[in-house]
């Protein structure tokens, strides 16, 4: 028979739980990671279909996210463009978000140091090719994670059992280490790039976007529930030893 402190513990621990997934699945999907917020720039045209049909290299489609209040997330890329008009001519068109999909063998291609080089030219950045592959690769793993755990989960329910419940509690620490661990390695890549490799230009500013707040936010979620985990599983085993060990005597 489960305590009703533990009960509750449980019940808090797997809202948490589910709340964190669901803030880091919506993360990882939507693009404002990060966003600049740029001036209007006359030849928005000529920019939009150098970022849809140009080559892919970093420079090529970064360069009109500078200009074209663009965003960035984990698998996406994207610019805000005036809509396309039909018979007449707006005096104020509206903007709309056009955007572009990181494909996985884009992913892994690695980053270059020098300003102006393609994909084959230049010196390559390890730290921030690494820093790349890290910062998407760890929500999924995450997300793994966190599904794993669930599964143990319904093996305890379906077992009586209360002793995978660490298991669970462990499986939800690393699973939110690995989201602090791509929030971390996202910063640390857009730094690198607007350092060492290319600066927004002037005028251009820059900010986070609310995908990535809701990442940081899925990070104490899921430590409160592995924490939750972790404290009903000790605290059960020691009053479950102390209740044997009274039997006994």
């Amino acid at each position: 028979m489960v305590d009703n402190r533990y009960a509750t513990a449980l019940v808090i621990g797997s809202v948490l739980s589910l709340l964190a997934t669901v803030y880091l699945s919506v993360a990882v999907g939507t693009q404002h990671w990060y966003q600049y917020n740029s001036p209007p720039w006359t030849n928005a045209s000529e920019l939009r279909d150098k970022f849809i049909n140009g080559e892919f290299d970093e420079k090529t489609y970064s360069d009109p996210m500078f200009r074209l209040n663009g965003t960035l997330g984990l698998w996406w890329r994207c610019i805000l463009v005036p809509g396309e008009t039909h018979w007449f001519r707006e005096p104020d068109p509206k903007l709309e978000m056009q955007c572009l999909s990181f494909t996985l063998p884009q992913q892994f291609i690695p980053k270059y140091r020098s300003e102006g080089n393609n994909n084959n030219e230049g010196e390559e950045d390890l730290l921030r090719t690494y820093l790349w592959r890290c910062q998407f690769l760890l929500p999924l793993v995450s997300l793994a994670l966190v599904f794993l755990s669930g599964l143990v989960g319904v093996c305890a329910c379906l077992c009586r059992s209360f002793t995978p419940t660490l298991g669970v509690g462990v499986l939800h620490l690393l699973a939110g280490l690995c989201t602090l661990g791509s929030v971390c390695c996202f910063l640390a890549g857009i730094d690198l790039f607007h350092r060492y490799s290319l600066p927004p230009p002037k005028g251009v500013e820059s900010s986070l976007g609310w995908s990535l707040y809701l990442a940081l936010i899925s990070f104490p979620l899921q430590m409160m529930a592995a924490a939750l985990f972790l404290w009903a599983a000790r605290s059960h085993r020691k009053n479950y030893t102390r209740m044997t060990a009274y039997r006994v005597a």
